[in-house]
């Protein structure tokens, strides 16, 4: 051989240096290279133009050369050869005539662009590989190289440049290993782990890998969608992130027990749990673990099922299933209504019959104690007549039928429903106060609405009765009844009182049916004074009223009637 300026190594993927297996652990290619470099430095260092000649030997240590020789050509698993400073083939192991497949009498001489693609050839890469190995000292790549037969494989390379002691230039070593086949493997790992991922992915649940501390080694497309948290926040943290407070807390010490006793809590069985949103909203969940053990390490694959909807379902259902209960119960009502109507009417108008029939009886007689049995019997007359008609409209109302709309004084139907609704209020103690408003208007006469005047005289004698009521154990007892403005168009008539008040909560249903805030109340009343006022397009509310100071709380309830529509202006004549 002539001098040693470069060394190139070539070593396919299945073979093993043998002839090292007896002498220590198998080499990689940065000992060979080592290796390799540092003998054959001594040996230029022994020769003054770098060749191995005999004389170079003669003086050298003769074993020293043996060793190279073997380092070199054991090592078939790699190509390993060596260039000149322009890149000509000068030392050939059998590495490099296994994998490239030339002898290395068919090789020696030869510029190395041989092994490149023709397209790395074109763009002068050979060249540009060996001038950044002198500059840099040591590339590697990976990159693909041509056999003798044109075949190509992809390659791992390492090209480090050789100097004398002088630091001038030698020539290049170059060490190359076949990786066709392992990178394949590792593209087919890379597939099968994405078919594998996509096929999770599809899984509705989301599904969560975590190991036996509970940091999370995997969090699927669906468990991105529940939990509202990108993948890579995380991956790597502990999976009681998921979780509210309480729960997490039980978590970490259910890990710790399973790892010191065996004592499963979750793993295996499907639970309701709780968990927790990026956001921080909790929702339910169905919870399913299952254990794995991969290189005898154990991982926990969590399996969860967002609950919300299915509760929100249920819960319609229910919803449902109640209205349907209602429904019933009214429409039982409104045939128990009507006949309660139908019945009642007819005694009711035998009583002012029979009332007329007295009162004709005393006749004029001005007797004191004749006059003042007149006068009740006109005023029995009169409330049995109404009675029969406030029966007349219920029976109208739960018909369907025409209610009987008609301007009224706003001043007159609130007075006439007062004077009903305040029966026995001054014997409890009540005190009353009534502020009837004209309409927005300053210059019209008293508001006048376009109402059922005995449907609404109804609302306001229930809201008054259940004022009083309220106010049975006040110690202060004072009621309103006010009227006044509301938006265009629109009264507003209000009772207030001082009584016990009433829960947000509670006023959030109080006009729902059956809702009532009395231990012996159907929870009805409300309920169709809401139907009245709506069915007149107006609204009904409550609010309550904060205590303060010696002060006692209280509610006050408002709903809204239609002003009648004015009257249209006679045109000049």
């Amino acid at each position: 051989m002539g001098h040693v300026p470069t060394l190139h190594v070539e070593l396919s993927a299945e073979d093993t240096l043998e002839p090292f297996v007896e002498q220590g652990p198998r080499l990689n290619d940065l000992q060979i290279i080592a290796k390799t470099v540092c003998a054959a430095r001594m040996i230029a260092a022994q020769s003054p133009d770098g060749g191995l000649t005999g004389d170079a030997v003669a003086r050298g240590d003769a074993a020293l050369a043996e060793e190279l020789g073997l380092l070199i050509d054991g090592a078939t698993n790699y190509a390993i050869y060596m260039l000149d400073p322009k890149g000509r083939v000068t030392i050939w192991n059998r590495g490099a005539e296994r994998i490239k497949g030339w002898a290395e009498a068919e090789i020696i001489g030869r510029d190395f662009a041989i092994f490149y693609p023709a397209d790395d050839i074109a763009t002068g890469k050979p060249e540009a590989d060996l001038a950044q190995a002198h500059a840099c000292g040591r590339i590697e790549e990976e990159s693909w190289r041509v056999r003798k037969d044109g075949s190509e494989f992809l390659a791992a390379v390492t090209i480090t440049a050789l100097h004398d002691d002088a630091g001038a230039l030698r020539g290049f070593g170059k060490v190359i290993r076949d990786i066709t086949r392992e990178k394949a493997a590792e593209a087919a790992i890379v597939r099968r782990e994405h078919h594998l991922r996509s096929i999770l992915n599809t899984v509705p649940d989301a599904m969560i890998v975590m190991n036996e501390n509970g940091i999370v080694a995997s969090f699927s497309a669906a468990a991105e969608l529940v939990f509202g948290y990108a993948a890579r926040e995380v991956i790597g943290q502990n999976v009681a992130m998921l979780m509210p407070q309480a729960e997490a807390r039980d978590h970490d010490a259910h890990l710790r027990t399973y790892r010191h006793t065996g004592e499963r809590h979750v793993i295996g069985a499907v639970r309701l749990e709780r968990a927790m949103r990026k956001g921080g909203e909790t929702f339910p969940i169905e919870l399913a673990v299952g254990e794995a053990s991969i290189a005898g390490e154990r991982i926990f694959t969590g399996f969860i099922r967002d609950l919300t909807n299915r509760h929100a379902t249920e819960r319609r259902l229910q919803e449902l299933q109640s209205e349907l209960v209602h429904v019933s119960r009214v429409s039982a009502m409104g045939t128990m209504a009507s006949t309660l109507a139908h019945e009642i009417n007819q005694p009711l108008t035998a009583i002012a019959n029979y009332l007329e029939a007295t009162r004709a009886m005393i006749g004029d007689d001005d007797t004191p104690l004749l006059v003042d049995i007149a006068e009740a019997l006109d005023l029995a007359a009169a409330q049995s007549l109404r009675a029969g008609t406030i029966v007349r409209r219920l029976r109208a109302f739960v018909d369907g039928g025409d209610t009987g709309f008609r301007d009224e004084r706003l001043d007159v139907l609130v007075e006439e429903a007062t004077s009903l609704g305040l029966l026995g209020a001054h014997e409890a103690g009540i005190t009353v106060t009534k502020t009837i408003a004209d309409t927005t208007d300053a210059d019209t006469d008293a508001a006048t609405v376009r109402v059922d005047r005995v449907q609404i005289q109804q609302v306001l004698v229930n809201l008054i009765r259940n004022a009083i009521q309220s106010m049975a154990s006040s110690p202060r007892k004072e009621l309103t009844i006010a009227t006044a403005p509301d938006r265009d168009g629109w009264m507003r008539i209000s009772v207030t009182d001082t009584g016990t008040g009433i829960d947000a909560a509670v006023r959030a249903r109080l006009f729902e049916a059956f809702a009532t805030t009395k231990e012996d109340g159907m929870g009805l009343g409300l309920s169709i004074c809401r139907t009245i006022v709506e069915a007149h397009g107006g609204r009904i509310w409550a609010d309550g009223i904060a205590a303060g100071g010696t002060a006692a709380g209280g509610t006050a309830f408002h709903f809204t009637v239609p002003l009648a529509a004015p009257l249209e202006s006679e045109p000049d004549d």
